[in-house]
């Protein structure tokens, strides 16, 4: 079996071959190009992850201000 291709995570270098523990790798993938591709798109996943957290806790802060504004139902 041909070897594949991983992302190291820590050293974030790709590898020929499972090098690193599992828990510092992603993949496999066919080629070099792949896992770096891989990785970028992790990257690009996660700043727009952090934004929509950031706008999901604006939200829910705002929310519990304008609760103290509503008269509570019985």
């Amino acid at each position: 079996m041909e070897k594949q291709w991983y992302f190291n995570t820590v050293t974030e270098q790709p590898e020929l071959g499972m090098i690193s523990p599992a828990s510092h790798r992603m993949g496999p993938y066919k080629t070099r190009e792949d896992a770096l591709d891989a990785w970028k798109i992790v990257q690009e996943r996660n700043i727009k992850w952090e934004e929509q957290d950031r706008e999901w806790k604006r939200w829910s802060e705002d929310s519990k201000d304008s609760a103290g504004d509503r008269p509570d139902s019985v």
